[in-house]
């Protein structure tokens, strides 16, 4: 760190002398205040560089207002804020008033990328230079990076990393847009982060929405149930963080008239989650981020080791029931979907990623047996079809089934016919090319957005939210897993061939087919 030399104008030297005015004092007993000293330096002595109209003195808006006041009054806090509504530069303030006046400070500045951890600490610079003697400490170290004050106090800005803030002693953690730090990151600094702050440190964690499971969401609604164990209302949530949310209209600068102008621009659904702060998935996903807003899944309500049942079985109905085989040595997950049709609803499914392909075809065998026993418990004989996908690790998956014994599996196993010209040849199970993984993604969005295919299942919505455009086609995101959706990809082109013998399940189809509809594809653009 560069030391601030005594020709530098823009900032106090550190352990400098001065001469002080009663107005001069006054000013900094009413800055030093416990209980109103943000807001009196705040509305005195914070200027902003607004970017139209330039150099500004700060003038609060109501909600910014409470904003500091939930700053300074809760611990823990986490923000739900729109867009562009000063938000970063109300913080700016407030950490800026807690640097100088709470002596032998900490304060940690987290941005999910550099560029925005470098623009909070200019906001701060700016206000900082501005400000009169008599009102701010010296300074002893001053970079783009950190400030270190003759108080004890420092403020340091970096990029949020797994690491970020380990092994220092925080006093106030600022992390800003936390939403949009990459999942698995945000997880590890807020498990590394949580051990720094047990000695009384504070945090404040801000953020316009993304989607509905990252660590900032999750944080979000255990802080907005605010309910102890005895059922009584609580001032901050379960987890100890005081919620704040503010909406677009609390800027006084912006009304219906505003806001039509911006969906226009925008589109509704960007303005939703900018906006109106709603959780809404930021990524190009298959199904509609506002679809995916309304999924919510339930409980199943029955268990059968790994498989989760959330239909109890009719016997008037017929079951598709899907394997998508893994290695099953820990990496991805092998999935198992059961549909009803012709209702269309989720009846089961299964997910693992250390059972052998052995393993998972018996555990299909077990899911069929079960159908087969509950159908004959109500004194019918079950329609049942079963099927496996057989690319690459797939064919292992086929052998485990002839070494089992077909006839062992209750139900009819549904394979795919393979065209080689004009020939037509018949290959076990389905094999998933590109074109027919592009075909049946369109199928799946448009039965999923026009609520004819029923989902049940938590753990299936979470990986729609991150099974998203992949050049021209989709995959789940980098460390994401997509199973449970290839498994219920491979379930709907069982149906699709079923569709092609069975009455009532072609009706079902037809009736879907008379509705118009388009498919909005990703596109891929090669130079």
């Amino acid at each position: 760190m560069a030391s601030v030399t005594k020709d530098y104008k823009l900032v106090k030297n550190a352990n400098v002398q001065q001469k002080w005015t009663q107005e001069n004092i006054d000013d900094l007993i009413s800055c030093q205040d416990q209980e109103k000293g943000p807001h009196y330096f705040l509305n005195n002595f914070f200027f902003i560089q607004h970017p139209v109209r330039g150099k500004l003195k700060y003038e609060a808006f109501d909600y910014q207002r409470r904003l500091v006041d939930s700053y300074h009054q809760h611990r823990f806090n986490v923000n739900l804020l729109p867009r562009q509504t000063g938000k970063t530069t109300t913080a700016a303030g407030y950490l800026l008033w807690y640097a100088m006046f709470i002596p032998d400070s900490t304060i940690l500045v987290a941005a999910h990328k550099y560029t925005g951890a470098q623009e909070i600490m200019q906001r701060i610079r700016y206000a900082y230079e501005l400000c009169p003697d008599h009102i701010r400490c010296g300074v002893v170290s001053y970079n783009k990076q950190s400030i270190e004050f003759d108080n004890g106090s420092r403020i340091v800005a970096q990029t949020t990393t797994e690491t970020t803030g380990r092994g220092m002693s925080i006093s106030l953690l600022y992390a800003d847009e936390f939403a949009f730090v990459e999942p698995n990151i945000a997880t590890e600094f807020w498990t590394s982060i949580r051990p720094t702050l047990a000695t009384g440190g504070k945090a404040i964690l801000t953020s316009t929405p993304n989607s509905d499971e990252d660590q900032f969401a999750l944080i979000w609604r255990e802080a907005s149930n605010r309910f102890d164990e005895h059922g009584n209302s609580t001032v901050v949530g379960r987890n100890g963080f005081f919620p704040f949310k503010a909406h677009w209209s609390e800027h006084p600068e912006r009304d219906e008239k505003w806001a039509e102008v911006e969906r226009a621009s925008i589109g509704e659904e960007r303005f939703r989650r900018e906006h109106e702060c709603e959780f809404l998935v930021f990524d190009e996903t298959l199904i509609s981020s506002l679809k995916l807003a309304e999924l919510e899944g339930k409980e199943p309500f029955m268990r059968m080791g790994q498989a989760r049942w959330y239909k109890k079985i009719k016997a008037n109905s017929t079951y598709i029931v899907a394997l998508d085989p893994s290695l099953g040595t820990g990496g991805d997950p092998a999935a198992i979907q059961v549909i009803e049709i012709p209702s269309f609803e989720q009846a089961a499914e299964w997910q693992h990623n250390l059972t052998t392909i052995q393993g998972q075809v018996r555990i299909l065998r077990d899911i069929c047996n079960y159908i087969n026993d509950e159908c004959a418990r109500q004194g019918s004989q079950a329609s049942l079809y079963y099927s496996v996908e057989n690319n690459a690790v797939g064919e292992a998956a086929l052998v485990a089934i002839d070494e089992l014994g077909e006839e062992s599996i209750p139900g009819l196993f549904l394979s795919e016919p393979i065209k080689k010209g004009h020939v037509r040849r018949f290959r076990k199970g389905f094999n998933t090319t590109h074109s027919s993984k592009v075909s049946i993604c369109a199928k799946l969005k448009h039965l999923i957005e026009s609520d004819r295919l029923k989902i049940y299942s938590k753990p299936l919505v979470s990986e729609l939210k991150t099974y998203v455009a992949k050049g021209i086609s989709f995959a789940g995101k980098v460390g994401a897993t997509d199973d449970l959706v290839s498994s219920m990809l491979l379930a709907l082109r069982m149906v699709m061939m079923l569709q092609e013998w069975d009455p009532a399940i072609y009706d079902k189809m037809r009736e879907e087919r008379e509705d118009e509809w388009i498919m909005p594809m990703p596109i891929y653009i090669t130079h």
